[in-house]
């Protein structure tokens, strides 16, 4: 297989660079400087628009770990199969809705949503049932400009699709859901497109909320959510915390429970975006599919570094 990974040399589109490598595949890395061995593209221009059109035109697949969620992209990709790592709703959306006649596009490869999207899926939900997702991602991670803005644009923006028939404020509402150990821990609700992606085809409600390892940061999302002039100061916040993440997948009737957890959430999302792009291009899906249309849930620990558990009902 012959893959062109936009963003090559982020920290996502490097691990997803690498693990599609290790598979033996071909990747041609592209990005606004040229990766050793890539393709210079600039695609906030029309002229590096039009090359990523001719690169797309040469390869099997496209993974886009650039960030920069804009439907020109996909515009550009035309017809060949299009792996996009996002999680901003509006985002995926306007992708599912922009697929052009014979074209694929695999909506949100990654964690949350990706990981927790196959998670859900496993869990066999039936129409009315309600799920929490829990996504608890390492503080002590340096994130790239992209990650730290999409937080950064939660903080006095409500969560779009959700479930609820009123406005549900980012960072503000809270509930306690279990950690690793079944422990409890408070998580904040945050805008991870599950609900969009899962819940509405599904007819089941999905709720998404994010903690961080650290108590101290997450008070301050918190303090954030109920002040939202202070978003801009996160990009400045100190990485006080580990690298460890987790995501856990709950049924609130019958506490059915599944997670997934790491080290590294740039890197399990590159390597969940490769193997989402394999198994895209190897089982031949066409039009807007999800990550649990693409991979199975006894393949995810094929990503490398992901480990799989069935937890028991949480304790208090």
């Amino acid at each position: 297989m012959r893959a062109l990974v936009l963003g090559a040399r982020g920290a996502v589109g490097s691990a997803a660079s690498s693990r599609l490598r290790r598979s033996g595949h071909e990747v041609i890395g592209a990005g606004r400087q040229a990766p050793e061995d890539g393709v210079a593209i600039d695609a906030t221009t029309s002229a590096g628009l039009a090359r990523l059109a001719r690169e797309a035109a040469r390869v099997d697949v496209v993974v886009d770990a650039s960030g920069l969620e804009t439907a020109a992209v996909q515009a550009a990709v035309g017809a060949t199969p299009l792996v996009d790592v996002s999680a901003t709703a509006t985002h995926l959306e306007r992708l599912a809705a922009g697929v052009p006649d014979g074209g694929t596009v695999l909506l949100g490869a990654g964690i949350a949503p990706g990981l927790s999207t196959v998670l859900l899926h496993a869990l066999d939900p039936q129409p009315g049932e309600e799920f929490d997702v829990a996504v608890m991602l390492g503080a002590g991670e340096a994130h790239g400009p992209a990650a730290v803005e999409w937080t950064t644009r939660l903080a006095g923006e409500n969560v779009y699709a959700a479930p609820e028939a009123h406005p549900i404020a980012n960072l503000r509402s809270r509930r306690k859901l279990p950690l690793l150990d079944g422990t409890l821990r408070e998580h904040l609700r945050a805008d991870f497109p599950d609900d969009l992606l899962v819940g509405r085809p599904l007819g089941i409600d999905v709720r998404s909320w994010l903690a961080l390892d650290s108590q101290l940061a997450t008070a301050a999302l918190r303090l954030v959510g109920a002040v939202p002039a202070l978003a801009p100061l996160l990009r400045h916040a100190p990485h006080v915390g580990g690298e460890a993440w987790s995501v856990t997948a709950v049924a609130r009737g019958s506490g059915r429970t599944l997670a997934g957890a790491g080290e590294g959430q740039s890197g399990a999302t590159g390597r969940l975006a490769a193997i989402a792009a394999t198994r895209l291009v190897e089982r031949g899906l066409r039009g807007a599919v999800t990550m649990a249309d693409a991979v199975r849930f006894d393949e995810l620990e094929d990503a490398g570094g992901i480990t799989i558990i069935k937890m028991s009902a949480a304790r208090g």
